[in-house]
């Protein structure tokens, strides 16, 4: 059988941000920094800039089926990230493509809680991310207000973070990525928890009001998976990147708010 010759894709799954700074515009710019080519399904439209949201539009759930299966139909995707997904509807016609194309890997990152500490999500919406993403995703990268909110309980500190990651695992994730930039103290710790161990990823605290930490962080997973790394290897790759993203950020706005630098490395491998 003749090997396929195609680079290998990531797919990224999530809003756009009219701003640049996260969602499906940080992570195409981590899949190329990574020398990953990149791949989009709009799940949402926003009107936003550094200083806030100020509209959302939900395409039809139909044609974002019709762009992951577009995707998939050309391309050799070796992972999804998926982002934001804003309703049931969406949630559900994401899960129906990943089961009827069956990638090798799903990096989910629930966005559920704005920075604002607004929860995004409807009740309806976020037992259909717990009941038919979460089973399908080989690691899940919730902050803390999103795990809080996945398991209905608080997480104040380096121990119950302990005991959430595990707590998520009995729950049906097979990985869980737990970021600790919500906790107290220096440095910052992120913990995944795998069927097998938990691995602890410490950085220092940046004094950086950062935007897309999230996204990249997850995207940045995607990509090492697509190149062959091991899930702990590959997320231990993105905390490293994702931390000199965020202290080599800028300000491009009016506001306070910084924007990752994804090409602190220099460009990637394929220019």
């Amino acid at each position: 059988m003749p090997t396929d010759t195609r680079p290998v894709s990531a797919l990224t799954i999530a809003g756009s941000d009219s701003g640049g700074g996260a969602g499906i515009q940080a992570d195409l710019r981590s899949f190329a920094a990574h020398g990953v080519h990149g791949l989009s399904a709009l799940a949402a439209l926003t009107a936003q800039n550094t200083r806030g949201v100020d509209a959302v539009h939900v395409p039809p759930a139909d044609f974002l089926r019709a762009q992951i299966d577009a995707c998939f139909a050309d391309f050799r995707i070796g992972a999804v990230k998926l982002g934001m997904l804003a309703t049931a509807e969406v949630i559900h016609a994401v899960a129906d493509s990943l089961q009827a194309h069956r990638p090798a890997h799903v990096v989910l990152d629930p966005v559920m809680v704005a920075t604002s500490g607004a929860r995004l999500l409807a009740d309806d919406a976020l037992d259909a991310l717990r009941q038919r993403l979460m089973p399908l995703a080989t690691v899940i990268t919730p902050n803390i207000p999103e795990a809080e909110l996945l398991l209905g309980q608080a997480i104040d500190d380096h121990e119950a973070a302990e005991a959430a990651v595990v707590e998520l695992l009995a729950r049906g994730a097979a990985a869980v990525l737990l970021k600790g930039g919500h906790l107290p103290g220096d440095p910052v710790i992120d913990r995944l928890q795998t069927q097998e161990a938990l691995y602890e990823f410490e950085h220092p605290r940046l004094a950086v009001n950062g935007h897309g930490t999230g996204c990249t962080l997850a995207s940045a997973i995607a990509a090492n998976l697509c190149l062959g790394l091991p899930l702990p290897d590959a997320c231990a790759e993105a905390g490293d990147y994702i931390h000199g993203a965020l202290a080599h950020a800028y300000r491009p706005g009016n506001s306070d708010v910084a924007v990752l630098d994804h090409f602190w490395r220099g460009l990637s491998p394929r220019g």
